[in-house]
Protein backbone atom coordinates (compact mmCIF):
# COMPACT_ATOMS: atom_id res chain seq x y z
CA UNK A 1 0.00 0.00 0.00
CA UNK A 2 1.38 3.24 -1.03
CA UNK A 3 0.25 6.47 1.41
CA UNK A 4 -1.44 9.38 0.51
CA UNK A 5 1.80 11.29 -0.11
CA UNK A 6 2.89 8.88 -2.75
CA UNK A 7 0.28 9.72 -5.12
CA UNK A 8 0.18 13.71 -4.35
CA UNK A 9 3.98 13.02 -5.03
CA UNK A 10 3.19 11.17 -8.33
CA UNK A 11 0.30 13.21 -9.88
CA UNK A 12 2.31 16.20 -9.15
CA UNK A 13 5.07 15.27 -11.31
CA UNK A 14 2.83 13.76 -14.16
CA UNK A 15 1.67 17.98 -13.87
CA UNK A 16 4.75 19.71 -14.13
CA UNK A 17 6.28 17.41 -16.95
CA UNK A 18 2.93 18.28 -18.99
CA UNK A 19 3.36 21.73 -18.31
CA UNK A 20 6.87 21.44 -19.31
CA UNK A 21 6.16 19.79 -22.29
CA UNK A 22 3.37 22.42 -23.14
CA UNK A 23 5.60 25.44 -22.62
CA UNK A 24 8.35 23.99 -24.56
CA UNK A 25 5.82 23.42 -27.69
CA UNK A 26 3.74 26.52 -27.36
CA UNK A 27 7.73 27.97 -27.55
CA UNK A 28 8.55 26.19 -30.49
CA UNK A 29 5.47 27.03 -32.98
CA UNK A 30 6.00 30.65 -32.06
CA UNK A 31 9.70 30.46 -32.87
CA UNK A 32 9.01 28.48 -35.98
CA UNK A 33 6.09 30.94 -36.72
CA UNK A 34 8.37 33.44 -36.75
CA UNK A 35 11.08 32.44 -38.85
CA UNK A 36 8.10 31.42 -41.48
CA UNK A 37 6.98 35.44 -41.38
CA UNK A 38 10.84 36.11 -41.67
CA UNK A 39 11.08 34.45 -44.87
CA UNK A 40 8.26 35.21 -46.29
CA UNK A 41 8.78 39.08 -46.02
CA UNK A 42 12.43 38.45 -47.68
CA UNK A 43 10.75 36.40 -50.33
CA UNK A 44 8.38 39.61 -50.86
CA UNK A 45 10.97 42.13 -50.37
CA UNK A 46 13.11 39.75 -53.09
CA UNK A 47 10.67 39.55 -56.08
CA UNK A 48 9.55 43.49 -55.17
CA UNK A 49 13.48 44.20 -56.03
CA UNK A 50 13.28 42.00 -58.88
CA UNK A 51 10.18 43.33 -60.15
CA UNK A 52 11.61 47.03 -60.19
CA UNK A 53 14.52 45.81 -62.16
CA UNK A 54 12.99 44.03 -64.66
CA UNK A 55 12.86 46.08 -68.06
CA UNK A 56 9.21 46.90 -70.32
CA UNK A 57 11.11 46.75 -72.97
CA UNK A 58 12.27 43.37 -72.61
CA UNK A 59 9.50 41.79 -70.99
CA UNK A 60 5.98 40.16 -72.91
CA UNK A 61 3.73 37.57 -71.44
CA UNK A 62 3.87 34.73 -73.85
CA UNK A 63 0.31 35.98 -75.63
CA UNK A 64 1.95 39.55 -76.37
CA UNK A 65 5.05 38.06 -77.65
CA UNK A 66 3.34 35.96 -80.26
CA UNK A 67 1.03 39.09 -81.42
CA UNK A 68 4.31 41.47 -81.33
CA UNK A 69 6.09 38.86 -83.80
CA UNK A 70 3.33 38.16 -86.05
CA UNK A 71 2.79 41.63 -86.89
CA UNK A 72 6.44 41.99 -86.84
CA UNK A 73 6.66 39.26 -89.95
CA UNK A 74 3.04 40.07 -91.35
CA UNK A 75 2.61 43.55 -91.65
CA UNK A 76 5.41 44.41 -94.18
CA UNK A 77 2.72 41.99 -96.69
CA UNK A 78 -0.16 44.65 -95.87
CA UNK A 79 -0.61 47.57 -98.54
CA UNK A 80 -2.95 50.38 -98.54
CA UNK A 81 -5.14 50.08 -102.02
CA UNK A 82 -6.30 53.72 -103.44
CA UNK A 83 -9.06 53.75 -105.96
CA UNK A 84 -9.28 56.71 -108.07
CA UNK A 85 -11.43 58.58 -110.46
CA UNK A 86 -10.27 60.63 -113.55
CA UNK A 87 -12.01 63.60 -114.31
CA UNK A 88 -11.51 66.87 -116.48
CA UNK A 89 -11.16 70.30 -115.20
CA UNK A 90 -13.94 72.47 -117.52
CA UNK A 91 -12.02 75.47 -117.16
CA UNK A 92 -8.47 74.20 -118.56
CA UNK A 93 -9.31 70.65 -119.55
CA UNK A 94 -7.03 69.09 -117.25
CA UNK A 95 -7.38 65.82 -116.08
CA UNK A 96 -7.73 65.29 -112.30
CA UNK A 97 -7.12 62.59 -109.89
CA UNK A 98 -10.68 62.44 -108.10
CA UNK A 99 -10.60 59.49 -104.74
CA UNK A 100 -13.04 57.23 -105.15
CA UNK A 101 -12.26 54.99 -101.78
CA UNK A 102 -9.48 53.15 -100.06
CA UNK A 103 -9.34 49.95 -98.54
CA UNK A 104 -6.61 47.12 -97.68
CA UNK A 105 -5.09 44.40 -99.80
CA UNK A 106 -1.68 41.83 -99.24
CA UNK A 107 1.13 40.45 -101.16
CA UNK A 108 -0.12 37.05 -102.97
CA UNK A 109 3.50 36.24 -104.61
CA UNK A 110 6.47 38.49 -105.14
CA UNK A 111 5.72 39.04 -109.09
CA UNK A 112 3.81 41.67 -107.46
CA UNK A 113 -0.10 40.47 -107.00
CA UNK A 114 -1.98 41.55 -104.60
CA UNK A 115 -5.79 40.23 -103.24
CA UNK A 116 -8.10 42.42 -101.88
CA UNK A 117 -11.94 43.14 -102.42
CA UNK A 118 -13.53 43.41 -105.31
CA UNK A 119 -15.94 46.14 -103.65
CA UNK A 120 -12.47 47.75 -102.79
CA UNK A 121 -11.55 48.64 -106.36
CA UNK A 122 -14.80 48.74 -108.46
CA UNK A 123 -15.28 51.81 -110.56
CA UNK A 124 -11.81 52.44 -110.45
CA UNK A 125 -10.05 54.16 -113.27
CA UNK A 126 -6.51 54.47 -110.93
CA UNK A 127 -5.43 51.98 -108.86
CA UNK A 128 -2.51 53.09 -106.42
CA UNK A 129 -0.99 50.23 -104.28
CA UNK A 130 1.67 51.74 -100.94
CA UNK A 131 3.56 49.09 -99.50
CA UNK A 132 4.63 49.61 -95.62
CA UNK A 133 7.43 51.65 -96.54
CA UNK A 134 5.60 54.21 -98.26
CA UNK A 135 6.37 53.66 -101.97
CA UNK A 136 3.56 54.17 -104.04
CA UNK A 137 3.00 51.66 -107.44
CA UNK A 138 0.67 52.08 -110.23
CA UNK A 139 -1.25 48.12 -110.26
CA UNK A 140 -3.76 47.07 -112.90
CA UNK A 141 -6.92 44.70 -112.71
CA UNK A 142 -6.06 41.61 -113.83
CA UNK A 143 -9.18 39.64 -112.32
CA UNK A 144 -11.99 40.13 -110.30
CA UNK A 145 -15.09 37.94 -108.92
CA UNK A 146 -17.79 40.27 -108.12
CA UNK A 147 -19.90 37.03 -107.04
CA UNK A 148 -16.92 36.33 -104.10
CA UNK A 149 -15.84 40.10 -103.38
CA UNK A 150 -12.35 39.07 -104.69
CA UNK A 151 -10.00 40.97 -106.85
CA UNK A 152 -6.57 40.24 -108.22
CA UNK A 153 -4.06 43.16 -108.98
CA UNK A 154 -0.66 43.55 -110.33
CA UNK A 155 1.92 46.13 -109.74
CA UNK A 156 3.60 47.87 -112.42
CA UNK A 157 6.87 48.04 -110.84
CA UNK A 158 6.64 45.57 -107.87
CA UNK A 159 9.94 45.93 -105.77
CA UNK A 160 12.34 42.94 -105.37
CA UNK A 161 11.57 42.63 -101.48
CA UNK A 162 8.01 41.61 -101.69
CA UNK A 163 6.90 39.82 -98.31
CA UNK A 164 4.33 37.41 -99.00
CA UNK A 165 1.85 35.61 -96.07
CA UNK A 166 2.23 32.08 -95.74
CA UNK A 167 -1.52 30.10 -96.17
CA UNK A 168 -3.48 28.61 -93.39
CA UNK A 169 -6.31 26.38 -93.50
CA UNK A 170 -9.41 28.13 -92.19
CA UNK A 171 -11.59 24.51 -91.88
CA UNK A 172 -9.39 24.20 -89.06
CA UNK A 173 -10.93 27.20 -87.09
CA UNK A 174 -13.07 26.77 -84.41
CA UNK A 175 -14.95 28.86 -82.15
CA UNK A 176 -12.92 30.90 -79.86
CA UNK A 177 -9.41 30.31 -81.51
CA UNK A 178 -7.33 33.87 -81.56
CA UNK A 179 -7.15 35.56 -85.07
CA UNK A 180 -5.72 38.77 -85.85
CA UNK A 181 -6.26 41.38 -88.25
CA UNK A 182 -4.56 44.42 -89.97
CA UNK A 183 -5.61 47.13 -92.04
CA UNK A 184 -5.94 50.58 -93.21
CA UNK A 185 -9.08 51.87 -91.56
CA UNK A 186 -10.07 55.03 -92.30
CA UNK A 187 -6.73 55.59 -93.80
CA UNK A 188 -4.88 54.84 -90.98
CA UNK A 189 -2.42 52.42 -92.56
CA UNK A 190 -1.03 48.83 -90.64
CA UNK A 191 -3.68 48.85 -87.96
CA UNK A 192 -3.58 46.14 -86.09
CA UNK A 193 -6.42 44.66 -83.50
CA UNK A 194 -6.90 41.14 -82.35
CA UNK A 195 -9.93 39.36 -81.21
CA UNK A 196 -11.14 35.36 -81.42
CA UNK A 197 -13.35 33.81 -83.61
CA UNK A 198 -17.22 34.70 -82.82
CA UNK A 199 -18.88 32.15 -85.49
CA UNK A 200 -18.14 29.91 -88.26
CA UNK A 201 -20.94 29.21 -91.30
CA UNK A 202 -22.23 32.49 -91.98
CA UNK A 203 -23.63 34.56 -94.93
CA UNK A 204 -22.77 37.83 -96.18
CA UNK A 205 -24.56 39.66 -99.43
CA UNK A 206 -21.73 40.15 -102.56
CA UNK A 207 -22.20 42.50 -105.16
CA UNK A 208 -24.28 41.17 -107.66
CA UNK A 209 -26.57 40.03 -105.08
CA UNK A 210 -24.60 36.67 -104.84
CA UNK A 211 -23.81 35.20 -101.64
CA UNK A 212 -20.97 34.23 -99.85
CA UNK A 213 -21.29 30.88 -97.57
CA UNK A 214 -18.84 29.49 -95.08
CA UNK A 215 -18.03 32.87 -94.20
CA UNK A 216 -15.82 33.67 -90.46
CA UNK A 217 -17.50 36.06 -88.16
CA UNK A 218 -15.04 37.52 -85.69
CA UNK A 219 -14.73 40.23 -82.92
CA UNK A 220 -11.43 41.88 -83.98
CA UNK A 221 -12.19 45.67 -84.75
CA UNK A 222 -12.75 45.77 -88.30
CA UNK A 223 -13.56 49.12 -89.89
CA UNK A 224 -14.19 50.97 -93.07
CA UNK A 225 -10.72 50.88 -94.55
CA UNK A 226 -10.00 47.18 -93.39
CA UNK A 227 -11.95 45.60 -96.42
CA UNK A 228 -9.56 43.25 -98.27
CA UNK A 229 -6.80 43.04 -95.47
CA UNK A 230 -5.49 39.68 -94.05
CA UNK A 231 -7.06 37.88 -91.01
CA UNK A 232 -4.18 35.98 -89.44
CA UNK A 233 -4.38 32.70 -86.97
CA UNK A 234 -2.23 32.66 -84.26
CA UNK A 235 0.44 31.28 -86.37
CA UNK A 236 0.80 34.10 -88.78
CA UNK A 237 -1.10 32.17 -91.19
CA UNK A 238 -3.73 33.51 -93.54
CA UNK A 239 -6.92 31.81 -92.63
CA UNK A 240 -9.33 34.85 -94.27
CA UNK A 241 -10.10 38.06 -96.27
CA UNK A 242 -11.98 40.67 -94.01
CA UNK A 243 -14.99 41.65 -96.24
CA UNK A 244 -17.65 43.59 -94.59
CA UNK A 245 -18.90 44.35 -90.61
CA UNK A 246 -22.35 44.87 -89.45
CA UNK A 247 -22.75 47.70 -87.79
CA UNK A 248 -25.78 50.59 -87.15
CA UNK A 249 -23.30 53.37 -87.29
CA UNK A 250 -20.50 51.95 -89.71
CA UNK A 251 -18.12 51.91 -87.22
CA UNK A 252 -17.01 48.57 -86.11
CA UNK A 253 -19.76 46.83 -83.44
CA UNK A 254 -17.62 43.43 -82.98
CA UNK A 255 -18.83 41.80 -85.62
CA UNK A 256 -16.67 41.73 -88.58
CA UNK A 257 -16.42 38.83 -91.19
CA UNK A 258 -13.62 37.09 -93.66
CA UNK A 259 -14.15 35.24 -96.52
CA UNK A 260 -12.10 32.33 -95.98
CA UNK A 261 -9.00 31.39 -97.37
CA UNK A 262 -10.14 28.10 -98.92
CA UNK A 263 -12.33 30.18 -101.15
CA UNK A 264 -9.25 32.60 -101.88
CA UNK A 265 -7.36 29.64 -102.51
CA UNK A 266 -9.62 28.02 -104.73
CA UNK A 267 -10.93 31.61 -106.71
CA UNK A 268 -7.30 33.50 -106.92
CA UNK A 269 -5.88 31.03 -109.21
CA UNK A 270 -8.63 31.34 -111.94
CA UNK A 271 -8.41 34.99 -111.48
CA UNK A 272 -4.79 34.82 -112.33
CA UNK A 273 -5.29 32.52 -114.96
CA UNK A 274 -8.51 33.27 -116.90
CA UNK A 275 -9.65 36.98 -115.38
CA UNK A 276 -12.30 35.23 -113.65
CA UNK A 277 -13.91 32.44 -111.84
CA UNK A 278 -14.78 29.71 -114.37
CA UNK A 279 -17.89 28.28 -112.98
CA UNK A 280 -19.77 25.26 -114.61
CA UNK A 281 -22.89 25.62 -116.75
CA UNK A 282 -25.63 24.19 -119.11
CA UNK A 283 -26.37 26.57 -120.71
CA UNK A 284 -29.83 28.50 -120.22
CA UNK A 285 -30.70 32.29 -119.53
CA UNK A 286 -32.82 32.70 -116.02
CA UNK A 287 -35.45 35.50 -114.92
CA UNK A 288 -34.18 37.87 -112.35
CA UNK A 289 -35.01 37.44 -109.01
CA UNK A 290 -36.81 41.14 -109.09
CA UNK A 291 -39.05 39.74 -112.07
CA UNK A 292 -39.63 36.54 -109.38
CA UNK A 293 -40.58 38.52 -106.59
CA UNK A 294 -43.01 40.28 -108.59
CA UNK A 295 -45.30 37.72 -110.18
CA UNK A 296 -44.52 35.53 -107.08
CA UNK A 297 -43.10 32.27 -109.01
CA UNK A 298 -41.82 29.85 -107.30
CA UNK A 299 -38.95 28.11 -108.58
CA UNK A 300 -36.62 30.13 -111.44
CA UNK A 301 -38.35 30.30 -114.93
CA UNK A 302 -35.62 29.28 -117.54
CA UNK A 303 -36.10 32.56 -120.27
CA UNK A 304 -33.72 30.48 -122.87
CA UNK A 305 -32.11 27.67 -123.69
CA UNK A 306 -29.00 27.90 -126.26
CA UNK A 307 -28.97 25.56 -129.22
CA UNK A 308 -25.93 23.04 -128.47
CA UNK A 309 -25.45 23.46 -125.19
CA UNK A 310 -26.40 20.82 -122.43
CA UNK A 311 -29.70 21.78 -121.69
CA UNK A 312 -31.08 21.90 -125.10
CA UNK A 313 -29.81 18.63 -125.77
CA UNK A 314 -31.02 17.40 -123.04
CA UNK A 315 -34.53 18.44 -124.00
CA UNK A 316 -35.47 21.49 -121.63
CA UNK A 317 -37.57 24.37 -123.09
CA UNK A 318 -37.34 28.18 -122.38
CA UNK A 319 -40.33 30.89 -122.12
CA UNK A 320 -42.25 31.24 -125.82
CA UNK A 321 -45.07 33.25 -126.81
CA UNK A 322 -48.04 31.54 -127.96
CA UNK A 323 -50.36 31.67 -130.92
CA UNK A 324 -51.81 35.02 -129.39
CA UNK A 325 -48.55 36.40 -129.27
CA UNK A 326 -48.68 35.87 -125.24
CA UNK A 327 -45.98 34.44 -123.71
CA UNK A 328 -45.72 31.40 -122.07
CA UNK A 329 -43.10 29.84 -119.28
CA UNK A 330 -41.01 26.97 -120.39
CA UNK A 331 -39.44 24.99 -117.82
CA UNK A 332 -39.17 26.52 -113.99
CA UNK A 333 -36.32 25.14 -111.83
CA UNK A 334 -37.47 23.74 -108.60
CA UNK A 335 -34.23 22.10 -107.64
CA UNK A 336 -30.78 20.57 -108.68
CA UNK A 337 -30.17 17.22 -107.02
CA UNK A 338 -32.43 17.60 -104.59
CA UNK A 339 -31.87 21.18 -103.45
CA UNK A 340 -34.35 23.25 -103.49
CA UNK A 341 -33.87 26.23 -106.13
CA UNK A 342 -35.90 29.76 -105.70
CA UNK A 343 -33.29 32.31 -106.30
CA UNK A 344 -30.24 32.63 -108.86
CA UNK A 345 -28.09 32.57 -106.28
CA UNK A 346 -29.39 28.89 -105.02
CA UNK A 347 -29.03 28.08 -108.95
CA UNK A 348 -25.45 28.99 -109.37
CA UNK A 349 -24.05 28.06 -105.94
CA UNK A 350 -25.71 24.46 -106.78
CA UNK A 351 -23.84 24.27 -110.16
CA UNK A 352 -20.92 25.55 -108.34
CA UNK A 353 -20.42 22.49 -105.81
CA UNK A 354 -19.59 20.20 -109.07
CA UNK A 355 -17.11 20.82 -111.71
CA UNK A 356 -17.50 20.54 -115.61
CA UNK A 357 -17.76 17.18 -117.05
CA UNK A 358 -20.29 16.45 -113.66
CA UNK A 359 -23.84 15.62 -114.70
CA UNK A 360 -26.54 16.97 -112.25
CA UNK A 361 -30.23 15.71 -111.24
CA UNK A 362 -32.65 19.17 -112.15
CA UNK A 363 -36.18 19.07 -111.47
CA UNK A 364 -38.38 21.37 -112.95
CA UNK A 365 -42.20 21.86 -113.30
CA UNK A 366 -43.61 22.59 -116.77
CA UNK A 367 -46.88 23.37 -116.56
CA UNK A 368 -49.32 21.21 -114.41
CA UNK A 369 -45.97 18.20 -114.81
CA UNK A 370 -42.84 17.86 -113.12
CA UNK A 371 -40.35 16.71 -115.24
CA UNK A 372 -36.86 15.67 -114.45
CA UNK A 373 -33.14 16.27 -116.86
CA UNK A 374 -30.14 14.51 -116.44
CA UNK A 375 -27.50 17.21 -117.07
CA UNK A 376 -23.78 17.31 -118.23
CA UNK A 377 -21.94 20.40 -117.31
CA UNK A 378 -19.69 22.15 -119.31
CA UNK A 379 -17.06 24.49 -118.37
CA UNK A 380 -18.56 28.39 -118.63
CA UNK A 381 -17.25 30.47 -122.24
Amino acid sequence: MYSLSHYISKYASIYVANSAASYLANYVTHYVLRILWCCLGALLLAASALASEVDYLSFATEDEANTTEIFRKASPAVVYVTNSALRRNLFNLDVMEIPRGSGTGFVWDKNGLVVTNFHVIAGAQKLTVTLQDRSEHDADVIGVAPEKDLAVLRMQSPPDNLVTLPLGDSSELTVGRKVLAIGNPFGLDTTFTTGVVSALGRQIQAPGNRKIRGVIQTDAAINPGNSGGPLLNSLGQLVGVNAAIYSPSGASAGIGFAIPVNTVKDVVPQLISYGRVLRPMIGVELASDRWLQRYQIEGVPVVQVYPGLPAAEAGMSGAFRNARGDVELGDIITHIDDKPISTQDDYFSALEAHQPGDTVSITTRLGDRTRTYKVELIESQ
